[in-house]
């Protein structure tokens, strides 16, 4: 009876995963992977980013890291509020588009996601987030949902020279003793 609900769980499993969708790569025509050039075209091209031309464009510290801002709250029925793109090396690398909690709330969004995308990778109280080998994608609350290219974002890591504050330091030694 035990192997007939195993294989009956596994099955449903199995089934479920046909039908879930592959990650997307991006949010609506902006993809990670694009050039700095392309993801500012897309975004001109799609009023409801709010994206104004260079003048939402910042250069962040570090070795060609570029910073695209955008703020589209000034449409009132826009579903988007600010959204930030990430450049390194001139290749679209994260994606953030915070929600307006005003049009949308969060059980919405993670509903649709799970789906989509079948249930989340991981999940906490600060949100929800789906992985495959390219993309992640997180839902975290408030309500703000991110697309980060895996390859270039552990790539950044892995060369980063960032020591952890004293505070974070303390707080993992705390955590240790538990």
């Amino acid at each position: 009876m035990i192997m007939k609900k195993l294989f009956a769980v596994y099955f449903l499993f199995q089934f479920f995963l046909l039908f879930a969708e592959e990650l997307p790569n991006g949010f609506k025509k902006v993809e990670l992977g694009m050039s700095l050039n392309e993801t500012k075209n897309q975004l001109l091209r799609d009023p409801e980013f709010g994206y104004h031309g260079d003048r939402d464009v910042s250069l962040l510290p570090g070795v060609n890291k570029v910073l695209i801002e955008t703020d589209a709250s000034a449409y009132k029925l826009n579903f988007l509020d600010r959204c930030y793109f990430q450049f390194s090396e001139d290749r679209l690398y994260i994606i953030t588009i915070n929600v307006n909690p005003d049009r949308m709330d969060y059980y919405s969004i993670f509903t649709t996601l799970c789906n989509k995308y079948g249930q989340p990778d991981k999940l906490n109280p600060q949100g929800a987030s789906w992985t495959n080998d390219s993309v992640t994608m997180s839902l975290e609350k408030p309500l703000t949902l991110k697309y980060i290219d895996n390859k270039i974002f552990d790539e950044l890591k892995q060369y980063s020279n960032i020591e952890k504050s004293g505070e974070e330091k303390t707080r993992q030694m705390f955590l240790d003793e538990l």
